[in-house]
């Protein structure tokens, strides 16, 4: 079986636009991927709301992935492939960050990864698959200061993140090929949005481990 780790942030938790309620099990696009690749793989689900790549918010602890990777990893190990899909929660205002400040720290995030004791004795070599976000759409008044500058910044990203995949010998995706983000709130996916990425990601990790399956 083919273990698979999905870390991300609200949009791998399955947060509904505006209402917050969790979407179902079956609707959140990391069961969907389950469903469409079938029993020889395991999806684990490990999104958080608020999580940023590596930096602290004053009022919601625990939501740098740094800081709690390493720990996830040996959780969940073995593992044959690592979804990182990161970097949203980073735009926002008070974080400071440019955009090349987030790549690089998805950079070092994801150096992490490869040089985690686990990961590094795992047989076959364990794959990362980056996903850049797709930009902010929209964002209701009330959050426009939050995100002050967000959506320029988040434009960027994803050229950054193929340049730091390409340094790194990783896989890359820009989910903005797959969902463009509603306008409902700007930053977070629909049911039918969840659905058409967990569909067409299960052809991507497919093809990764066509050979597997021969």
């Amino acid at each position: 079986m083919i273990n698979i780790l999905c870390f991300g942030d609200s949009n791998t938790w399955g947060y509904t636009p505006l209402s917050g309620v969790r979407y179902s099990i079956n609707e959140r696009w990391p069961r969907v991927l389950q469903t469409r690749l079938g029993d020889k793989y395991h999806i684990i689900e490990e999104g958080l709301c608020g999580r940023t790549i590596s930096s602290h918010m004053q009022d919601r602890p625990q939501r740098s992935g740094q800081e709690l990777l390493p720990a996830l990893l040996e959780s969940h190990r073995p593992l044959d492939l690592i979804i990182i899909m990161l970097g949203t929660n980073d735009l926002q205002h008070c974080f400071n960050l440019t955009a090349e400040e987030i790549a690089n720290n998805i950079k070092h995030f994801c150096s992490t990864i490869k040089n985690n004791e686990y990961i590094k004795q795992h047989i076959p070599k364990t794959k990362i698959l980056l996903i850049s976000p797709p930009p902010l759409a929209e964002l209701p008044k009330e959050d426009q200061a939050l995100f002050k500058n967000g959506q320029l910044k988040s434009q960027q990203l994803a050229s950054l993140y193929s340049d730091v995949a390409a340094e790194l010998k990783i896989e890359f995706l820009n989910a903005h090929d797959i969902v463009q983000t509603t306008d409902d709130d700007g930053v977070h996916w629909t049911k039918e949005q969840h659905e058409q990425f967990g569909t067409l990601l299960s052809r991507t990790i497919n093809n990764l481990f066509a050979a597997t399956y021969k």
